[in-house]
């Protein structure tokens, strides 16, 4: 009896709320999509687009200040050749007492598709794909998560660990990553350490430890208050912003404390490791967090991320429309 091969993964889930949802599998599957959508952004046609999304409708319903997220998804969905619209918040009816099910039931209503949304509260983009139709992704909530950064700093340290190494099909298992900064109030370090730890990367957490919340180290990182001790064997230096709204409650004594003890600068990069590279999500406080000569040097990939944002999103929306579908 001559048995057939295993069918392939398919995608399932109707919504990306966060990486603490998905197996290794499914961030894998995301991660191998990206490279086509990556190559449609590269080509030299000048041809930006496939119809993968095409008579689709996008919107972005976004309640925080964002312009490389919301840039990013709107790029993402025009390449794919959906339709967008992007919600005017401080003009909609949610000034006016509407609740967030009824916007998005009217939203509906105009037959919409994928709906991302980044809201200042944890847990809405959850609560919203629970009773409604649309696919929801998460594009930040909270301190909670942003599921699709996470993914696209995972694909960019996949990316740099395979051309380092010459190995096409090099994974993430042992890759040391260590994340700097305010870790209390960052989505970007709970997705990435969500996201790393299942693709086998060690993680560690380093910053005040007034920005370290309890019991952040159930979640498989390590943690440490010295940075030289984070970063001694770090492949990948991540470095988060400063909220400097925040430091009106004094989480820290002063930003040039936080400067002398926590900024990655050239001094602090001589503990790493030579081959590390240095992420950040963005936008950068220049000089606070990370210097502009290590900002600008040869070891940052921060524009690499911003690239491979459109290429990660294309993916996702992608997957979360035409996933389902046998190729």
């Amino acid at each position: 009896m001559v048995t057939g091969a295993a069918e392939p993964m398919r995608w399932t889930r109707k919504d990306l709320i966060g990486l603490e949802d998905l197996s290794r599998a499914e961030i894998e599957m995301i991660l191998d999509t990206a490279p086509q959508f990556l190559a449609v952004s590269q080509r030299e046609s000048g041809i930006k687009k496939v119809p993968l999304l095409q008579g689709r409708l996008v919107v972005n319903w976004f309640f925080e200040p964002s312009t490389r997220t919301r840039t990013s998804f709107e790029l993402a969905a025009k390449r794919l050749s959906a339709d967008t619209l992007t919600m005017n918040v401080q003009a909609s009816s949610a000034k006016k007492g509407e609740t967030l099910h009824d916007t998005l039931d009217n939203i509906e209503a105009m037959h919409s598709d994928i709906v991302v949304i980044r809201h200042n509260h944890a847990g809405v983009s959850r609560m919203l794909a629970e009773r409604h139709h649309s696919q929801i992704i998460n594009a930040g909530d909270g301190a909670h998560e942003h599921p699709t950064q996470g993914l696209l700093d995972a694909f960019t340290i996949r990316e740099h660990v395979r051309k380092m190494r010459q190995d096409p099909a090099a994974s993430l298992d042992g890759v040391r990553v260590a994340i700097i900064g305010d870790i209390a109030h960052s989505r970007v370090a709970r997705s990435n350490v969500w996201g790393l730890t299942k693709l086998g990367a060690h993680v560690t957490l380093c910053g005040p430890r007034t920005l370290l919340p309890p019991g952040i180290d159930r979640m498989g990182a390590r943690v440490t208050c010295d940075l030289r001790e984070a970063i001694h064997d770090a492949d990948v230096v991540y470095v988060l912003r400063i909220q400097l709204e925040r430091q009106a409650k004094c989480l820290f004594p002063s930003m040039r404390e936080y400067i002398r003890l926590f900024r990655v600068d050239a001094e602090s990069l001589k503990a790493a490791p030579g081959h590390a590279i240095i992420m950040h999500p963005g936008p950068m406080n220049r000089d606070l967090e990370i210097s502009s000569d290590v900002a600008n040097g040869p070891r940052n990939v921060i524009l690499e991320q911003v690239t491979n944002g459109v290429a990660v999103r294309m993916a996702v929306m992608h997957l979360l429309v035409n996933g389902h579908r046998r190729e």
